[in-house]
């Protein structure tokens, strides 16, 4: 059943789809494996390959194998519990974001010029990893901030392969590590803007759901 967003919340005023299909949930366990996976295989790369935007891309894997969990976990609860885990998946992906930033400016201090090779093969194939996973989703893009979550999560991951395997190039054509370091601040940036994206929803529809349950019990003092 959808989830009816007032229109307190500024988002909608109709029925917003809320994940509670069997189509939805069998792309969600497709995605979740896709992701787990090529987390594994990113990170041990980038940490051979010395990159820290491959290392930065397969910890958004690990953060979006963990969201889309959480967001099949939370589908059969009730509307706040979506709601307020759209916010600890904002929080979450603002984590990664800040961490990334942070080795990203540790980076520019030690700077080293990552295996370009390596880097460019296995950023192609997160690449196509996350445009298939984006794919699955695209027609799940909107709903409420649980289901939206994992769309902004799909997206901002196509968006950081293409600028990876561009960083892969960089850093190939000028023997320089910087290309690297300049993406993976970048990555940061996406990160963290999207966790304020989700955050924005999640809050406006925990603010939604709490007018709603009082109302009821404010109209017998109204009488």
């Amino acid at each position: 059943m959808a989830n009816p967003v007032i229109a307190a919340c500024g988002c909608d005023q109709g029925a917003v789809f809320d994940g509670m299909s069997t189509a939805y949930r069998r792309v969600l366990w497709t995605v979740i494996l896709i992701n787990a996976a090529m987390f594994a295989l990113e990170m041990v790369a980038g940490v051979y390959a010395d990159s820290l935007a491959l290392q930065a891309d397969a910890l958004d894997f690990l953060g979006d194998s963990v969201t889309y969990a959480v967001s099949l976990f939370v589908l059969t609860k009730p509307p706040l519990w979506r709601a307020r885990a759209a916010l600890f998946k904002s929080l979450s992906l603002g984590a990664v974001g800040v961490w990334v930033f942070g080795s990203s400016l540790y980076h520019m201090l030690f700077i080293g010029q990552p295996e370009p090779f390596l880097m460019t093969w296995v950023a192609a194939l997160a690449l196509t990893a996350n445009v298939i996973s984006a794919l699955l989703l695209f027609r799940f893009r909107e709903g409420d901030a649980n289901v939206r979550s994992v769309w902004i999560c799909s997206r901002n991951d196509a968006i950081g392969n293409v600028a990876v395997v561009g960083a892969a190039g960089a850093v190939w054509l000028t023997g320089s590590g910087w290309p690297d370091v300049i993406v993976a601040a970048a990555l940061a940036g996406l990160f963290l803007r999207g966790a304020v994206v989700i955050a924005g929803q999640g809050r406006a529809e925990i603010r939604a759901l709490e007018i709603a349950a009082a109302e009821p019990a404010a109209k017998p003092d109204a009488a």
